[in-house]
């Protein structure tokens, strides 16, 4: 945040005011998400810290659901265990959670076939039917024509030069013009809201050994359309397990994988765009995320 030294010295300091008993444990900076600070606190757990202006909320929407929404999870994710409160040390809230082992996909993607079935696992049991008063979002898991023209204010960065796919640029942005349209115009989603990540993509899970092992960054968790979730069979998977993911998901229509494929072209560009970013310096971008997003986008545009 503008104006604080987010450091060591200061996530000591927060622990020793509000969690005492945690405050001599090891303490190491770890690389975090797009909205928090992180280091690893001794072995099992890490702290985080909001650096942007909208994290704090991210962050109470994490403290607050997080602990009965992930119950029963097939796979770890970091459970806050502890809120830290907002002090003339730090005006925000901060959390601790539990620590997830591995490598983001961003920097190890997922290669093993069988991480389908486990994906498939976890996005069935996530998938429950949220209650009333749980969050909604403004651009995930809503219709697509919400964030329409977020999908064509990306397809521009199919013409930027360095681009990884199978096609003429022109060709591709055509191609994926085509699967969105196909996804818009597929029925809608007619089920109860349920519950969502929001935000499958590769820098948000973590691998070992290749297969998917942990989902982490639940900030952007809502209730709606699970289609949002499933464009992780593309995001995240490797060439060619989407049909092995939806079949052991076993709750998603065709229309419901239509729209999930959309979603897919959708994010695949984004990441793209801001890796590119990330090539040249700018705030925010993550190189890593353009070769991921590339490769995403192959698999969206590969014969379905």
């Amino acid at each position: 945040m503008d104006g604080i030294d987010i450091d060591e010295t200061l996530v000591r300091s927060l622990l020793r005011e509000q969690h005492p008993d945690l405050a001599d444990l090891a303490l190491r900076v770890v690389d975090g998400g797009w909205d928090n600070r992180m280091w690893r606190l001794g072995e099992d757990l890490a702290v985080r810290l909001p650096r942007t202006p909208h994290a704090p909320s991210l962050l109470r929407k994490e403290q607050r659901w997080l602990p009965s929404v992930t119950a029963g999870l097939p796979l770890p994710v970091p459970v806050p265990v502890r809120v830290g409160e907002p002090s003339e040390r730090f005006p925000w809230t901060w959390t601790v959670t539990r620590w997830v082992d591995g490598e983001p996909a961003d920097r190890a993607p997922v290669t093993d076939p069988a991480s389908a079935a486990v994906l498939a696992g976890f996005l069935r049991t996530l998938h429950r039917t949220a209650p009333d008063e749980a969050p909604f979002s403004a651009n995930r898991g809503v219709a697509l024509e919400v964030v329409q023209d977020d999908l064509y204010d990306w397809l521009p960065v199919l013409a930027d030069g360095d681009f990884g796919g199978d096609l003429p640029s022109d060709e591709t942005a055509a191609a994926v013009t085509d699967v969105w349209e196909e996804a818009v115009a597929a029925p809608a989603w007619k089920g109860a809201p349920v519950w969502l990540h929001g935000d499958l993509h590769p820098a948000n899970v973590l691998v070992s050994g290749g297969g998917l092992c942990g989902v982490i960054d639940f900030g952007d968790m809502c209730a709606g359309d699970p289609a949002t979730d499933l464009s992780a069979a593309w995001l995240l998977l490797p060439a060619g397990s989407a049909a092995r993911f939806f079949d052991a998901y076993a709750d998603a229509d065709d229309a419901t994988i239509q729209r999930a494929r959309g979603w897919a072209a959708l994010r695949a560009l984004s990441l793209i765009g801001i890796g590119q970013a990330g090539d040249r310096g700018r705030p925010g971008g993550k190189p890593t995320w353009k070769p991921a997003g590339w490769s995403a986008l192959n698999r969206v545009l590969a014969p379905q």
